[in-house]
């Protein structure tokens, strides 16, 4: 009971002197610009620039092969290649041909947080060739097919209507 009773009598003391956590550094308005940013399905949002899947292949081996594999099949993380009318079975590829519902979301999830090792270091040139090759390999786009503000939205992908809404 006097443990207690001491840490409820120390506490207001201590809180009144404490600088806080300490944890990180304070935003700028610069960083929160440059950070404040949201693609929606349908596009909104979706920035200038443009890419191909023959100019994101070369980006995928650089940048992103090491983890995902050779053509997207899976290493240390997660295949991004195949799966297509699998949802249903017992083990289900929940891959960007089988799952994704929207390619405007693949977008704005590369761009977040990928490569795993060096997130937002891509342009956003690189993340629509990223992208476009990624649809390439799921046989959803051809390999010289544009992917940009205007058609990524367009791309229609083979499960956007797998999910049923939360909320009626």
């Amino acid at each position: 009971m006097y443990p207690l009773l001491l840490a409820v009598l120390m506490a207001p003391p201590v809180a009144a002197v404490s600088p806080g956590f300490g944890w990180g550094v304070p935003a700028s308005p610069e960083d929160i610009r440059a950070n404040d940013y949201l693609v929606t399905k349908d596009g909104v949002g979706l920035p200038p620039g443009g890419g191909t899947a023959l100019e994101g292949e070369l980006l995928y081996r650089q940048r992103c092969e090491k983890c995902h594999g050779s053509l997207g099949r899976g290493a240390s993380a997660e295949e991004l290649v195949g799966g297509i009318g699998s949802l249903s079975s017992e083990n289900p590829d929940r891959t960007i041909g089988s799952y994704w519902p929207y390619a405007p979301t693949l977008f704005d999830y590369i761009r977040r947080a990928m490569p795993i090792d060096a997130p937002l270091s891509l342009t956003d040139p690189e993340v629509y060739a990223v992208a476009a090759y990624l649809l390439y390999l799921n046989h959803l786009i051809s390999e010289t097919q544009v992917m940009d503000a205007q058609s990524l939205p367009r791309v229609v992908m083979p499960n956007r209507n797998g999910f049923v809404p939360a909320f009626p």
